[in-house]
């Protein structure tokens, strides 16, 4: 476990996460963080946070990117939009470890095309005057926020997809040679490729921890996804945030 001294230091990310969104990313931050290495980015920080899509709408667009900033206060990175620039990130933080989480590709995209892509696949689909209100509603009281899908879609979608997010054999493609141009990219001792199901020894060895006592995180990802949404629509317009 990290001290308490490690984690009040500057800004310094010590884990890099390259896998893809749904491929466990939100069991591995749950697992970073109960080995001491949190807090850990995920996409659920930006959508926690609204005023951080602004940042990485930045960074999608091609202005540029203060990684020191972005990732403040955190010792992790995992998800996307993290992912889509692992080879920056791995350049900016040299001592951090890499880990590659993978899962079956078929089973990938079918959990991605259900969640993270949905909205732009279902773009030009005509909505119900319900989503059409509720849509308008949080770009009224949370503008951060209403930028969410044109940050996405410069993040992932279009920088690693080529906005072709409804091909599935484009995106099967993309996610085979992003996995070997991690393993072809990061040094083999600075590199863990790793499946959750694996659980807590592989990725405690390669962080040099000892396992906990408790089971590994295991967050059905699409599950979740879906839990969350009406939550979370409701609290932006409320709240506006």
């Amino acid at each position: 476990m990290r001290s308490e001294s490690d984690q009040t230091r500057g800004p310094l990310v010590d884990v890099i996460g390259a896998g893809f969104g749904r491929t466990g990313t939100r069991s591995l931050k749950a697992a970073l963080e109960l080995l001491g290495f949190g807090p850990c980015y995920h996409m659920a920080t930006v959508i926690a946070e609204p005023r951080r899509v602004r940042q990485w709408l930045d960074v999608g667009e091609g202005r540029p990117a203060d990684w020191d900033e972005i990732f403040a206060g955190h010792r992790s990175a995992v998800d996307f939009p993290a992912a889509s620039y692992w080879r920056e990130l791995a350049a900016r933080y040299p001592a951090a470890k890499v880990i590659l989480t993978v899962r079956d590709p078929g089973r990938w995209y079918d959990s991605a095309r259900e969640t993270i892509f949905r909205r732009e696949i279902e773009a030009g689909v005509p909505k119900p005057w319900r989503q059409r209100l509720k849509t308008r509603l949080i770009a009224w009281r949370a503008p951060d926020f209403a930028l969410f899908p044109r940050m996405s879609k410069a993040t992932v979608s279009d920088r690693l997809f080529d906005g072709r997010v409804a091909d599935r054999d484009h995106c099967l493609a993309v996610f085979r040679r992003h996995v070997e141009e991690v393993r072809a990219t990061i040094p083999a001792d600075r590199l863990l490729v790793f499946e959750c199901r694996e659980g807590w020894e592989p990725l405690c060895r390669f962080l040099g921890v000892p396992v906990p006592d408790v089971p590994f995180p295991q967050d059905n990802e699409r599950a979740a996804f879906h839990a969350k949404k009406p939550g979370r629509a409701l609290r932006l317009i409320v709240r506006g945030r």
